[in-house]
């Protein structure tokens, strides 16, 4: 287990400070194909990697919403898997729509398409492990109600209808009850320390794509990039708008990151140069409006109205109407849909 530590204190669970005695823990998975913690985790610490939109949880309301749990498992910036601790363990979070914020930790796993095998298996591994350590720290037995679910949650009526982890776990034939086998397994082989963070690099290497005097060329070389797939950032130093992908502490990342934009047609050299973030002017962070385009997040199970949403409609992207208390009335299915179950997209 890889467990770090960078708490939300912007956010306003944080801030309201409430505390609960720690008897469970609630499993969940965040819905949007996004398997990287820095989506959820901010500001970056050198490892996350840089969140353009600056759309991450550390900040009064998420998204424009009450949220907040204790950690996130998912990808750190060179690729590997991590778990990344976000309120203290006894700290009441915003996370289970129910009477389980009262008890239970709950954490999410970042999901990516949901049908690559191998992430699947690391970011599994890593909540097995993570779920073992929580088990041993606060005398939890692997089983219901104790060890659930969000879904299992909601069918015990302390969680708010939602589908996750049982809409990914079985297509990688895993499912809640093998879960639970797994940390009671590795209990029974004695839990592993965390990993000690290591302290935040001196050094990192990132790849620069250009260097300008007015920010409209930097914009335009960083809508090239992110046009091609790349997570860029702009920065400013030395009097210039620099524009640059990744931040890595092992130069052998760097390095391989440049030979990929080499090829893609892209001049580029590697330097440890940073510098004060000048966010991209069409990159603002995404705000929930009427004319915002919306995705159905794949853990929704329920309309606003209480119908059964079907999977055909899940992933697709869809227009808002009307904004309502708590709740959208999406143009093209002419439905309303709660904004917990909603991810804006632009």
């Amino acid at each position: 287990m890889n467990l770090r530590k960078l708490f939300l204190t912007n956010n306003e669970c944080y801030k309201a400070g409430q505390k609960i005695k720690v008897q469970g823990i609630m499993v969940h998975s965040t819905g949007a194909n996004n398997p990287n913690l820095r989506r959820y985790v901010g500001p970056d610490d050198g490892l996350l990697g840089h969140n353009s939109y600056n759309n991450h949880w550390n900040q009064p309301r998420p998204d424009g919403q009450q949220k907040c749990v204790h950690a996130f498992i998912g990808k750190l910036a060179d690729g590997s898997i991590a778990t990344y601790q976000t309120l203290p363990w006894d700290h009441r979070g915003w996370h289970a729509g129910g009477k389980a914020n009262d008890t239970h930790i709950g954490f999410e796993i970042c999901e990516d398409g949901l049908t690559d095998p191998v992430y699947f298996n690391k970011v599994y591994q890593e909540a097995v492990e993570f779920c073992a350590y929580l088990c041993k720290l606060y005398n939890i037995k692997p089983e219901k109600p104790w060890l659930i679910c969000h879904s299992e949650g909601a069918k015990l009526g302390i969680a708010s209808n939602h589908g996750d982890v049982m809409h990914w776990f079985p297509k990688h034939g895993k499912n809640m009850d093998t879960f639970r086998a797994d940390v009671a397994k590795k209990l029974a082989q004695g839990t592993a320390a965390p990993v000690t963070p290591a302290p935040k690099p001196s050094t990192l290497y990132r790849v620069q794509v250009g260097a300008y005097s007015q920010k409209a060329n930097a914009d335009a070389q960083a809508s090239k990039l992110k046009a091609k797939g790349y997570d860029t950032y702009i920065i400013m130093a030395g009097g210039l708008f620099k524009v640059q992908v990744g931040a890595y502490s092992q130069r052998a990342n760097a390095e391989a990151m440049a030979r990929k934009l080499k090829s893609d047609g892209f001049d580029c050299f590697i330097t440890t140069e940073a510098g004060t973030p000048a966010g991209q002017a069409q990159d603002p962070a995404p705000t929930l409006k009427v004319g915002s385009k919306v995705k159905i997040k794949s853990t929704a199970t329920k309309y606003s109205t209480g119908q059964t949403i079907p999977n055909w409609v899940k992933g697709n992207t869809y227009t808002v109407q009307q904004v309502g208390n708590g709740k959208v009335l999406l143009k093209e299915i002419v439905s309303w849909v709660n904004t917990s179950d909603i991810e804006v997209v632009g």
